[in-house]
């Protein structure tokens, strides 16, 4: 008996033994630097916290007096439609340039070049311009024939590719308009792949660039095809909505810049020239052109009540290349030109301290810092240490008026609110890499580019053609198919969370296990890739 006995007395006392070793190294750790830097990071985030919540009440203050008393932009830009005249014929219209860039993109190409070839734009002042930067040759040959088939139709349709793929969205706009033919432009609008303008997107913001000269850029609003294909996609639409709905009209409207987005926008040529062109220092080279051509006093128009229909990315993996780069690229911008436009003197010092301060600081460094540091490492580590008490206004009440004033974008999705906080709780981690990453420019991803993957109906379809198959068709290894999805920081994060809660079950009183249960669940699901739309193998 006293054999069998003896392996588990011993474990039992090495154990006890690790345990209380621990213990004393965490005691004597504790108040000379534990605590000290948990004050410290507290310290910061609380005043972060208050600058975010001044940045949301200030634009929830605005947007509510635009929505109620705000001048539309018919009202404070002339606006006339162009019409047909009987002596200039279309020579009355404006020559224009529709660019589309593209990668690889199998899925969606026809998409975007049918709703580009469809604009209600005489045919005789338009360019379709296909950028294809595809480094499968079956997807070229593919896009090279549906150029060809609509340019067959009497549609003015240019198929352009290039050596290499430098600069890489940039480098292909920045080629696209070298060409002879572009020259003859005065205006370019730029759709992705996946975008599909209503045909009648040009006579709705090309007049305003006729009557005023001083615009040179008018964005469009982008409107979700694929918001419903899952909770993922659901929250992507509530953060978007916010930034469109909220950031671009504010923007737009009190100081005539916002950043350009990108796509679903048209530019002036002359105002993309005297910025400097398209440039790939950044993966942010539409906001780069943006802040740029800002300094050099031309206005920004937001038309919200123009949409265009593009997809959101419903894989866990698209979105996060996708969330690097957005975060990545902007805090690098960030870095890159704030002694730019300090020193700038065309435009006035308010609106320096608006692009400074709310466009980039607050928005794009601030809000992804805080939202991880404090929510995720601060608070779960003040139930081991409650010496370091975290003020209720900040724990609870901002928190909760950010949410709510969140919300507003898309009413629809208010009862998702809760899934939504903890989504982006868990996206602010990788958000915050990002930014760290893009504002002291560590590690080889500062200027990674991976284009966001678009599905179109190939989840139906793929869907479809795996239920008619045998499950012995898919030969890939299961561990392996699972090893792909598996997203280590999530689950390190989840799991640490998970042990802050139980402690503060066993021992705490302030009853923060509620929500470090929920949000170390949150991280668990999302860690082993159970989120988005889950691709089947073929």
């Amino acid at each position: 008996m006293a054999s069998v006995n003896l392996l588990p007395e011993t474990f039992q006392a090495t154990r006890d033994d690790i345990l209380i070793q621990l213990k004393m190294v965490f005691e004597a750790l504790k108040w000379p630097l534990i605590i000290p830097i948990l004050k410290i990071m507290l310290f910061f985030c609380l005043i972060m916290s208050v600058m975010l919540f001044v940045e949301r009440v200030y634009m929830g203050i605005v947007i509510s007096y635009i929505t109620l008393f705000g001048r539309k932009p018919e009202v404070r830009y002339k606006f006339e439609p162009i019409k047909d005249d009987e002596e200039l014929g279309n020579s009355n219209y404006p020559m224009v340039l529709v660019q589309i860039p593209m990668y690889n993109e199998d899925k969606v190409y026809q998409l975007s070049i049918r709703a580009a070839c469809g604009l209600s734009w005489p045919s005789d002042r338009i360019i379709i311009q296909v950028l294809d930067d595809s480094t499968d040759p079956a997807i070229m040959d593919l896009v090279q024939l549906e150029c060809q088939r609509w340019a067959s139709k009497g549609i003015n349709i240019k198929y352009e590719i290039r050596e290499n793929r430098v600069g890489y969205k940039a480098g292909a706009l920045k080629e696209g308009m070298k060409h002879s033919y572009v020259k003859q432009c005065d205006y370019v609008a730029i759709m992705d792949a996946d975008f599909q303008p209503q045909p009648d997107y040009l006579h709705k913001t090309i007049p305003y660039f006729v009557h005023n000269p001083q615009i040179g850029l008018v964005q469009g609003r982008w409107r979700f095809v694929n918001a419903d294909e899952c909770l993922m996609t659901r929250m992507q639409e509530m953060s978007l909505d916010y930034h469109f709905k909220v950031e671009q009209e504010v923007g737009s409207s009190t100081y005539a810049f916002f950043g350009f987005n990108g796509t679903a926008g048209i530019w002036r040529i002359a105002a993309i020239n005297e910025a400097g062109g398209w440039k790939d220092r950044t993966t942010v080279e539409d906001m780069d052109l943006a802040v740029r051509a800002s300094l050099k006093g031309w206005k920004f128009l937001y038309l919200g009540n123009v949409q265009v229909k593009s997809e959101l990315p419903s894989t866990f993996k698209a979105f996060r290349f996708q969330q690097h780069r957005w975060s990545c690229g902007p805090a690098n911008l960030f870095r890159k030109m704030t002694m730019e436009i300090v020193r700038n003197k065309k435009v006035t010092l308010w609106k320096k301290v608006y692009t400074l301060y709310s466009f980039f600081l607050v928005r794009k460094v601030v809000a992804h810092i805080v939202t991880f540091i404090l929510y995720c490492l601060v608070i779960p580590a003040t139930v081991f240490i409650p010496e370091v008490e975290i003020p209720k206004w900040a724990a609870i009440y901002i928190p909760c008026v950010i949410t709510i004033l969140n919300a507003f974008g898309t009413p629809r999705s208010v009862h998702l609110l809760v899934f939504w906080i903890l989504f982006e709780n868990v996206m602010s981690m990788n958000r915050t890499k990002a930014t760290f990453i893009g504002l002291f420019e560590t590690g080889g991803r500062v200027n990674e580019w991976v284009v966001t993957e678009k599905l179109g109906d190939v989840n139906k379809t793929k869907t479809a053609a795996v239920n008619a198959k045998p499950a012995a068709v898919n030969k890939k290894p299961r561990f392996a198919r699972i090893g792909e999805r598996l997203f280590m920081l999530e689950l390190c994060v989840g799991m640490y969370l998970f042990i802050c809660a139980c402690y503060d079950l066993a021992y705490g009183k302030n009853h923060f296990f509620i929500y470090l249960y929920a949000q170390a669940v949150t991280f668990f699901i999302m860690g082993f890739g159970y989120v988005g739309t889950i691709i089947p193998s073929s």
